[in-house]
C-alpha cells in the first residue's frame, strides 16, 4: 500500500470510529475510542517502544506498530535466538536486540515496553518495566493468576505508569458501532449473550533445534496458562462485560480434555455460563475438533440480535399462527374460513435465517489504532479512561471460570479486587 493510500484509509478509519462512539451513551461505554481517535498522532515526538517476545504474536504487533504514526520499535528482546532473529529482521539492524528483557531495559532509550510473551512471563516483565520507570502494553490474558492481575493493576497505579491490556476489539469501528445501536435500543433489553470460539486444531507446535516443548508449547501446561480460558475466552468475556455493562455474579462450567489425549494439562473443550445481575447470562463454549461455528458472539435482546464478529443486526421475525390456534381465535370472532384438512399443527423452531443488516464492515486495523492510543496515553503519561477496567475484569472472568471447572461448583465474583 502506498503512503497516500495507507493514511486516506487510516483517516476513514479514524472517521468510522469517530461516528461509532457519537450518541448519548456510547462515549460513556467506549471513552477510550473516542479519546484516541480525537488526537493528532503526529503532535509530538514518537514513542519509543521496546518489545519483549517476538515470536509470531510479537512479531504481528510490531507490523502494527510500525504502521503507526506516533510510535517506534527502538528495541526487540526474546530468550530464543530464531525468534529474536526474525524479530529484528522487520525493524532493521541497527535497531537494539536483546537476549534479556532487563537488558533491554538497563540499556535506556525507551520510553514503554510491549509485553508478548506466555502468560506466566507477564507479571513479573510489567513489574520489571514499571520498576524501570517505563509504561507497559500486555498481550491478554493479563496474567496467570488473579493475584498477579491485581498486582499489576496495583503496580501502575503506584508506579503513575500506564498499562494498556491488548483488547483490540475496544477499537474496532464494528463494534462500536453494534454497541451504539445496541445503547439506541434497537435490539431491546439484552438478558443473554452466546458466544464460542471453536478451532479443530491440536494447538501443538512443533519444537525446533534449540528449544524445548514446554516453551514451544506453553499454552498447554497449566503452570504457563489456562488453555481456552486465557487464549481465546477473555476476547468475548470482555465483549459480554462491555455490552451488559456488567461484571458477573459468578460462574459455572464444565471443562475436559476429550480429543486430543497427547499429554496436555488443559481442557480442550470448555463450557460455562456467567449470571450477571437480574438473571442475565453470558454462555460460553470453546473446543479445539471441530471449527463449523467458529468465532462468534450472538448478542439477544427481546427486539433482536447483533452479531459483531460477523457485522450484522438482526431484528426478530413475528412467530407463525399455527393452523389449530387460527381456527380458534376465527371461532371466537365468529370468523369464517376454510381449514386444509392436514394442515401444519407445529413448525419445528429452526433457526430464523433472515439475512439481517450490516453494522459496517471493512478493512479497518484496530490493532494499529490501539497502539496509536497507547502512543498517545504515554505522551499524556495518562492511560485511556477505561480500558484496564474492561481488560481487568475480562482476565479475572477468564481464571474465575477455570477455578469453577476445576472445581466442579459455582465460583462467586472475588471482594477483594482492585478498585478502578
Amino acid at each position: 500500500m502506498r503512503n497516500d493510500a495507507f493514511d486516506l484509509s487510516r483517516r476513514s478509519f479514524l472517521d468510522r470510529v469517530l461516528m461509532a462512539t457519537a450518541g448519548a451513551g456510547v462515549a460513556a461505554a467506549a471513552p477510550w475510542a473516542a479519546q484516541a481517535a480525537g488526537r493528532d498522532p503526529l503532535a509530538g515526538p514518537r514513542v519509543r517502544i521496546g518489545v519483549i517476545g517476538t515470536g509470531d504474536r510479537g512479531r504481528t504487533l510490531i507490523r502494527n506498530i510500525l504502521k503507526t504514526r506516533n510510535c517506534t520499535v527502538a528495541a526487540v528482546c526474546d530468550n530464543f535466538a530464531l525468534n529474536l532473529e526474525k524479530g529484528r529482521a522487520l525493524v532493521g539492524a541497527n535497531t537494539p536486540a536483546f537476549a534479556d528483557h532487563r537488558a533491554m531495559l538497563d540499556a535506556g532509550g525507551l520510553d514503554a515496553v510491549v509485553i508478548a510473551t506466555p502468560l506466566d512471563l507477564h507479571a513479573r516483565q510489567t513489574l520489571d518495566v514499571f520498576g524501570a520507570g517505563l509504561h507497559v502494553w500486555c498481550e491478554k490474558a493479563m496474567a496467570r493468576t488473579i493475584k498477579d492481575c491485581s498486582a499489576m493493576v496495583k503496580a501502575s497505579q503506584d508506579r503513575g505508569k500506564v498499562l494498556q491490556i491488548g483488547h483490540q476489539r475496544m477499537f474496532h469501528p464494528t463494534y462500536l458501532n453494534a454497541l451504539r445501536r445496541a445503547k439506541a435500543g434497537e435490539i431491546g433489553p439484552i438478558t443473554q449473550i452466546r458466544a464460542s470460539w471453536h478451532r479443530n486444531t491440536s494447538w501443538r507446535r512443533p519444537i525446533p533445534e534449540g528449544s524445548t516443548d514446554r516453551k514451544i508449547n506453553w499454552r498447554l501446561y497449566r503452570e504457563s496458562s489456562a488453555g481456552l480460558m486465557t487464549e481465546l475466552a477473555t476476547h468475548q468475556l470482555q465483549i459480554g462485560n462491555w455490552f451488559l455493562e456488567d461484571i458477573p455474579t459468578r460462574v459455572i462450567g464444565s471443562g475436559s480434555i476429550c480429543f486430543w489425549k497427547d499429554g496436555r494439562e488443559v481442557y480442550d473443550q470448555v463450557a460455562l455460563i456467567y449470571e450477571y445481575s437480574g438473571g442475565r447470562k453470558l454462555v460460553y463454549t470453546s473446543l479445539l475438533n471441530n471449527a463449523r461455528y467458529g468465532c462468534e458472539e450472538q448478542i439477544q435482546g427481546s427486539k433482536g440480535t447483533i452479531e459483531p464478529e460477523l457485522g450484522r443486526i438482526y431484528q426478530e421475525v413475528p412467530p407463525k399462527v399455527l393452523a389449530l390456534q387460527r381456527m380458534q381465535e376465527d371461532v371466537k370472532r365468529g370468523h369464517k374460513r376454510v381449514v386444509p384438512i392436514g394442515g401444519a399443527t407445529w413448525f419445528p423452531e429452526l433457526p430464523v435465517t433472515t439475512p439481517g443488516e450490516s453494522l459496517g464492515w471493512g478493512e479497518y486495523d484496530e490493532t494499529m489504532l490501539q497502539f496509536e492510543g497507547f502512543g498517545e496515553a504515554v505522551r499524556a503519561g495518562k492511560p485511556l479512561p477505561g480500558l484496564l477496567a474492561q481488560a481487568y475484569a475480562a482476565s479475572v472472568a477468564s481464571l474465575l471460570g477455570e477455578q469453577a471447572m476445576d472445581r466442579g461448583e459455582a465460583m462467586t465474583w472475588p471482594t477483594d479486587l482492585v478498585k478502578l
